[in-house]
């Protein structure tokens, strides 16, 4: 008896899947253009009309609609709102079959797009790229499609290097970028550069201002909340975080530092801060400033100190904060820790807070003899120690001032700036000698080599100390500065009733706890002031 092969025809996905076989296929497309020049635009319109007429013209179809996103990157499916709705739309049953031009315009993204395929696989539904003639339910489909995916990707990524390049070459000539909507104190004019806007300058000034006078990014911002001053976003809320920004912004002193940030993932576009990963340009004079290069300059000072009297490291910054008038201020005068803020006692009858050192509070009485301060005897003790400076102002402030002026002179001293600014130009002068006469008689790699690092060694170690005494001279500068300030408040300033945060803030750099009964305030110009719990 011979053989008798019958075939069985294939089954439709559907039908395999369980699903509803239509009548005629709903038929969708998916547009996309990646910029938004005219010239692009004008491509994405075409594709809509081509691909409606192109559906509505079969008539096994049924036109299911044009789904098209513009203007906006490949890379990633995150950001396009008719992509998902497409999606969307396909798993609650509305669409058979999805035709797009090429992988391209679908993903550039080989694993986004391998998703998508196979998601909408599973539901039946096929996606055809027409530049590729790829039909992602037939069996060849997907293994092409992985390979031209990959080709996108690759293409995406010199589309991102390019774009990066571009960039790059607008910071080498100094050109800044700046989304001024979500940065407070500037607009852009009509030919896009930046300029000052007036009213939100101002709130730029006060916050500059309030933190070189001695207040917290937490107190400036909770000022800034209760006199209804809005963020540059339009919030009513105002974060210590914005505050510190904004104090480290070289922006509102007219400079401009570029490439802050990178991005390390052309897929997912992920940006990470700039620590050396590349190249940064500092572009000086860039556009108007908010404030002067010396306030700005003070601010970092500020910054760094308070870091510093705290013990803020990267590791434990984020423990620190300024809630309280005393935070990060009082250090224990035993062991050097800092003290921290704790709450004593049962209901409110009974409740008080007191600062306790951090040796004696985690390891007790082994770790640290000294006990607990009271909180409002601190502030007593601030109180009584202010009025005795307010009675005698001239007193207090001719010792401040000869304070000063012993520690920077002892410094200034120490260094003959005429005599490091007269051989700093030696040295350029021989510099200038040696690399004339290489030119000339192609001296020998190892002579020159010595000559060459003996020169540039010595002008280096020349700068620094130049640097050193400049920074102390601005320092002496900036402390004297405070002093005034300080003897303008006291002149104004009557007999202090009761503590006030404000005027601490802006006297008192440290409190020294040497014992139960005794503290010392270690005021912002470096003088030592004794007082008695």
């Amino acid at each position: 008896m011979s053989k008798v092969v019958s075939v069985i025809p294939a089954k439709p996905i559907q039908a395999i899947k369980g699903l509803r076989l239509q009548a005629k296929k709903r038929v969708c497309a998916y547009c996309r253009v990646s910029t938004d020049t005219e010239e692009q635009l004008s491509s994405y319109e075409a594709q809509v009309t081509y691909y409606e007429d192109y559906i509505k013209k079969r008539p096994d179809w049924e036109f299911a609609g044009i789904y098209a996103d513009e203007g906006i990157t490949g890379t990633n499916t995150k950001n396009r709102v008719e992509f998902k709705r497409m999606i969307d739309d396909c798993m609650v049953g509305r669409i058979d079959l999805i035709i797009t031009k090429s992988i391209s315009r679908f993903a550039r993204n080989t694993l986004d797009c391998l998703k998508y395929v196979r998601i909408l696989k599973e539901k039946g539904i096929a996606v055809y790229f027409e530049k590729e003639n790829i039909d992602t339910l037939d069996t060849k489909g997907e293994v092409l499609l992985t390979i031209l995916s990959s080709l996108a990707q690759d293409e995406s990524r010199s589309i991102s290097e390019n774009s990066r390049w571009g960039i790059v070459r607008r910071f080498q000539q100094g050109k800044v970028r700046v989304n001024h909507k979500k940065f407070m104190g500037y607009d852009k004019d009509e030919n896009g550069e930046l300029v000052i806007n007036e009213k939100e300058a101002e709130i730029v000034r006060r916050v500059f201002e309030e933190y070189l006078k001695g207040k917290s990014c937490y107190k400036i911002a909770e000022g800034l909340e209760t006199d209804g001053i809005l963020t540059a976003t339009g919030g009513r809320k105002w974060h210590e975080s914005v505050i510190k920004k904004m104090l480290q912004n070289e922006k509102y002193a007219g400079d401009a530092l570029l490439q802050k940030t990178i991005t390390v993932d052309f897929l997912t576009h992920k940006r990470i801060i700039n620590k050396g990963h590349v190249q940064q340009y500092y572009v000086e004079n860039s556009h108007p400033s908010i404030i002067s290069k010396e306030t700005f300059e003070r601010a970092q000072q500020e910054m760094e100190r308070r870091r510093k009297l705290r013990g803020v490291t990267d590791e434990n910054r984020s423990r620190h904060s300024n809630k309280y008038a005393f935070s990060g201020k009082i250090t224990c005068g035993e062991c050097g820790s800092r003290f921290r803020r704790i709450r004593w006692g049962q209901g409110e009858k009974y409740k008080k807070y007191v600062w306790i050192c951090r040796n004696r509070d985690e390891k007790g009485p082994e770790g640290c003899s000294m006990k607990a301060v009271d909180e409002e005897k601190l502030k007593k003790a601030f109180v009584r120690m202010v009025n005795k400076q307010i009675k005698d102002t001239d007193k207090f402030i001719s010792r401040m001032l000869e304070n000063i002026e012993k520690v920077f002179a002892e410094r200034a001293n120490s260094v003959d700036v005429d005599a490091i600014d007269k051989r700093l130009d030696e040295l350029r002068e021989e510099m200038e000698r040696l690399v004339k006469l290489n030119v000339k008689a192609n001296l020998d790699a190892d002579i020159y080599g010595e000559e060459y690092a003996r020169i540039t060694g010595e002008m280096e170690e020349l700068r620094q100390q130049r640097s050193a005494f400049t920074q102390a001279e601005f320092k002496r500068k900036d402390t004297l500065a405070r002093v005034r300030e300080i003897e303008k408040m006291l002149r104004g300033q009557e007999i202090v009733k009761e503590f006030d945060e404000d005027l601490f803030a802006a006297l008192v750099e440290q409190i020294r706890v040497k014992s139960l009964v005794e503290v010392v305030f270690v005021l912002k110009a470096g003088l030592e002031v004794r007082e008695i719990l």
